[in-house]
């Protein structure tokens, strides 16, 4: 499976970003597609999942804020990100989990600063 992330960039606090990962492949293998993120200096951290039945988690610092969702028929999973803080700075990551693999994505950068 191949992830292709694409939506990153340098917004201002309070506005909002859109990331989309794209998968080719063995995509029938896939049983769930989501997001990581990893901020200088930390650990990377799960931030939204969504399944094949599209069943959806998200980590707790971006409820409200953040909408994952999919178009199956483009094989692409995509993220909103809204009221954008400085703190949701960091590099983005796509992944698939395959029932014995898991993808990752090239990440994308996102910057939140005024």
């Amino acid at each position: 499976v191949q992830l292709v992330e694409s939506g990153g960039g340098l917004v201002q606090p309070g506005g909002s970003l859109r990331l989309s990962c794209a998968a080719s492949g063995s995509i029938f293998d896939i049983i769930a597609m989501g997001w990581y993120r990893q901020a200088p200096g930390k650990q990377r951290e799960l931030v939204a999942s969504i399944n094949r039945t599209g069943t959806t988690t998200y980590t707790d610092p971006v409820k409200g804020r953040f909408t994952i969702s999919r178009d199956n028929a483009k094989n692409t999973v995509y993220v909103r990100m809204n009221s954008l803080k400085p703190e949701d700075t960091a590099v983005y990551y796509c992944y698939a989990r395959g029932t014995n693999n898991l993808y990752w994505g090239q990440g994308t950068h996102v910057t939140v600063s005024s």
